[in-house]
């Protein structure tokens, strides 16, 4: 016989998790972090600071096996994957979805990447 927990309150409301994986220069599949995901995800951090948002936490990830469009993160626990290149991508990933609960649908990672 098994039980079901009750689900805890969460800890933080939602998780973004970024792509900072590092390959060779060389590697056909590139590098979220050769392309800019590390300053990308510092710079997201210190934003949702500065714009006050509370009970998100925006971490470091390994590979998150989206490698044709790095950098990518993913919002847990919506489960929606963007693609990132600029920092106004982060703002308005901030502004709509992380502080608004709204799709940026021009920057959602395709389904079929890799």
């Amino acid at each position: 016989m098994s039980t079901v927990l009750p689900k805890p309150d969460a800890y933080f409301r939602l998780h973004v998790f970024c792509c900072t994986n590092t390959r060779p220069q060389n590697h056909p599949l590139g590098s979220c972090a050769g392309r800019g995901g590390v300053e990308l995800r510092q710079y997201m951090k210190d934003r949702a600071k500065e714009m006050g948002l509370k009970n998100i936490r925006i971490n470091s990830a390994g590979c998150l096996a989206r490698c044709k469009r790095g950098p990518v993160i993913v919002v847990y626990p919506d489960n929606v994957w963007y693609h990132i290149e600029t920092r106004a991508d982060v703002d308005e990933i901030l502004d709509t979805h992380v502080a608004n609960g709204a799709l940026v649908e021009r920057l959602l990672a395709a389904t079929d990447d890799e």
